[in-house]
């Protein structure tokens, strides 16, 4: 019998939630897509999904507040050894022009459940 495909467990779905990594063996990506401005006061990244799309794995080292600017669904997804607010996978409807505020801490991944395309701003409140 010849071998099947090779399958990354730590990649699979299941409901939207993948398996967690073990964090030695995690790259972290950026908070955002890409970052539009920054002074020594605060640095503000656009982030943009298409629907399904998952962001990188990203810790939040700053508290930060989401401004939610378009699409129609939007979930978090915490690893294990988080330290932010969110423990468990959340989901929610996206409400234009709504603002969130959120304490540092958070290491997680943000997924576009809807059916549109996501985009928010995130403002990084520097110490």
């Amino acid at each position: 019998m010849g071998e099947g495909p090779v399958i990354d467990v730590r990649r699979l779905v299941l409901g939207h939630r993948r398996l967690p990594q073990v964090a030695e063996e995690r790259e972290l990506g950026g908070v955002g897509t890409s970052v539009i401005f920054e002074n020594d006061r605060v640095r503000i990244w656009e982030l943009r999904l298409e629907a399904g799309e998952d962001s990188a794995v990203h810790r939040h080292e700053l508290d930060h507040v989401l401004v939610l600017v378009s699409g129609d669904r939007i979930a978090v997804e915490p690893e294990p050894d988080t330290g932010g607010p969110y423990k468990q996978f959340l989901e929610a409807e996206v409400m234009p022009g709504a603002a969130v505020y959120v304490p540092r801490g958070g290491i997680e991944t943000a997924v576009n459940t809807g059916t549109e395309p996501y985009v928010e701003i995130i403002i990084e409140l520097k110490d």
